[in-house]
């Protein structure tokens, strides 16, 4: 298997909504952007699958060693190998993916957050730095796409965490910044025991106005010039926000479930914004 090989097999069998936005990609663009996305999936599923901590621990830090040998010229991974030639293109740098580590880090070393404050510095770790890669793949032309990007980050990051809020209890995981928890009497025990109630929905139903102002707030910020390189972003705005729409409709029951749409929904929404230009 090529890595070129291993990477499109590591991005299509996630069933992300991300990957129905790069189907409709130039190929090298397309290349890239599987390439990368790859990399955070093996990241990533180092903590999601973690048995023992210290593993775990051992797993990023030789992560953290393998991008810096990558960025010297010496890839060992077959993400890396089929990452590395895309970088000079796109103007990824070694600090990018060195952030997604140590915000998977943090998954290891933190399971509850005080404040969103606290939580907006985990998510610009693992969400708003792949946002700003993202959108260089993509064809930005703008400088102040970034900031577009970051924001469009957190809201997509805000809307994994009320989806999975469930499967994160299940690994003793609780996102929700612990004084909104106490703002509507909602309990960590309750959480972890996936107990649902009204307050608990009033609590959901409060993250996700949140979710849907940072949309709102990042298709603001989008540059008019960046407007049509940035459709697969746009794609993946318009799929999780009817998926935000979603789990609303289902009475915000993610405690024992995961709301998903189906690959067909996605690709439709997908399609509609590269036809139409509709979020």
């Amino acid at each position: 298997m090529t890595p070129e090989d291993y990477v499109q097999q590591k991005a299509a069998a996630s069933g992300s909504s991300f990957y129905y936005a790069f189907l409709f990609l130039p190929r090298p663009r397309r290349a890239a952007i599987t390439a990368f996305y790859a990399f955070c999936r093996e990241v990533d599923d180092v903590v999601d699958d973690m048995q023992d901590p210290g593993v775990a621990a051992t797993k990023l830090a030789w992560w953290h060693t393998e991008i810096g040998r990558a960025f010297a010229g010496q890839p060992s991974h077959p993400v890396m190998k089929a990452l590395m030639p895309h970088v000079p293109d796109y103007g990824i740098e070694e600090r990018h993916l060195q952030a997604v580590v140590q915000g998977c880090q943090m998954d290891l070393e933190q399971t509850r957050y005080l404040d969103f404050a606290g939580l907006e510095r985990y998510c610009h770790l693992v969400a708003g730095v792949v946002g700003e890669v993202a959108a260089r793949i993509f064809g930005q032309t703008d400088p102040a796409t970034t900031a577009y990007a970051h924001r469009l980050g957190l809201a997509f990051q805000l809307t994994n965490i009320i989806r999975d809020v469930g499967e994160d209890a299940l690994r003793g995981r609780i996102y929700l910044p612990v004084n909104e928890l106490q703002q509507f009497d909602v309990k960590a025990h309750e959480i972890l025991k996936r107990v649902h109630s009204d307050r608990f929905v009033a609590l959901m139903r409060f993250q996700t106005e949140r979710a849907q102002r940072l949309y709102a707030e990042a298709l603001a910020l989008l540059p008019p010039a960046d407007r049509r390189t940035q459709k697969p972003g746009l794609m993946m705005a318009s799929i999780y926000r009817t998926l935000l729409g979603e789990i609303a409709r289902d009475d915000f029951q993610v405690l024992h479930q995961r709301v998903s749409l189906t690959p067909l929904r996605k690709f439709w929404l997908a399609w509609k914004v590269q036809a139409l230009g509709r979020v």
